[in-house]
């Protein structure tokens, strides 16, 4: 066991033989670390929090009470193979969240980026790769195998399928059921999460040209409207296309994927 001289442990917390707490972390009241966890610069543990598995949590993050971090995939097929949990920097981890370790035959490793936000009782399941500056509102549930690219927000009682894909920037509203892809920088909104058009709040937020907006527009309703599939209309769109925001949203699609996409109405 590594724990820094300054590292505040409570007694009554439990830390394993094998664990690395680094300078600065605080491990709270009936907290639990397991003997291959590590604990970088600054990470708190508020109470009653079980941090297990091979488990790394990055500087800065803050875990609350009644949080599990790292045990074992909710898979029948897990037969106790040797995976991991990454959690990035800054991150803070509400009351009750669940972040679940990978599965060999998933990649391994499920992954939380840096300046996350996941809200009380949010679920991550086994393999998922949650990017960076991502919020999660309160009971949304992600399954397993999900990848999440940066500055996603999904509200609140949301649920996302095993296997989909959100794209960068997209927002999906609260209480829907997200089973389909979702192109980046798109809105998603409804029970049945319909493709409402794009995020033109988070775009204006993010400062970017009108002309690119515009663009991006004018690519959504190509989408919408075109001839052929819609497959068979990204590839036409991005042959032509040169706003990086456009580009990224055809390569997207056009990226292979287990899932169909949610498609403009």
């Amino acid at each position: 066991m590594t724990v820094s001289p300054d590292a505040r442990i409570h007694p009554t917390a439990i830390v394993e033989d094998g664990a690395t707490i680094a300078a600065g972390c605080t491990v709270g009241p009936f907290c639990i670390v397991g003997p291959e966890v590590t604990l970088h610069e600054g990470v708190t543990l508020k109470s009653h929090v079980v941090v297990t598995g091979w488990t790394e949590i990055g500087a800065g993050t803050t875990v609350w009470q009644f949080a599990s971090v790292g045990d074992v995939p909710q898979d029948l097929k897990y037969a106790g193979e040797r995976t991991r949990t990454e959690i990035g920097r800054n991150c803070r981890i509400r009351e009750g969240v669940t972040v679940n370790a990978g599965t060999a035959h998933g990649g391994g490793v499920t992954r939380v980026g840096d300046n996350c936000l996941l809200m009380g009782t949010v679920h991550i399941g086994h393999d998922c790769q949650i990017g960076n500056g991502v919020i999660l509102g309160n009971c949304t549930g992600i399954a397993g195998h999900v990848r999440i690219e940066d500055e996603v927000i999904i509200g609140g009682l949301g649920g996302v399928h095993q296997w989909v894909r959100i794209g960068r920037g997209a927002m999906i509203g609260g209480m829907s059921r997200v089973t389909h892809d979702v192109m980046p920088y798109a809105l998603v909104a409804g029970p049945d999460a319909t493709l409402e058009g794009l995020n033109l709040i988070g775009l204006k937020r993010r400062n970017l040209d009108r002309a690119d907006i515009s663009a991006m527009r004018a690519t959504f309703k190509a989408l919408a409207e075109g001839e052929g599939s819609f497959a068979e209309r990204a590839r036409v769109l991005r042959e032509g296309a040169t706003a990086p925001q456009v580009i990224e949203m055809l390569d997207f699609i056009l990226a292979g994927s287990d899932r169909q996409f949610l498609v403009p109405k």
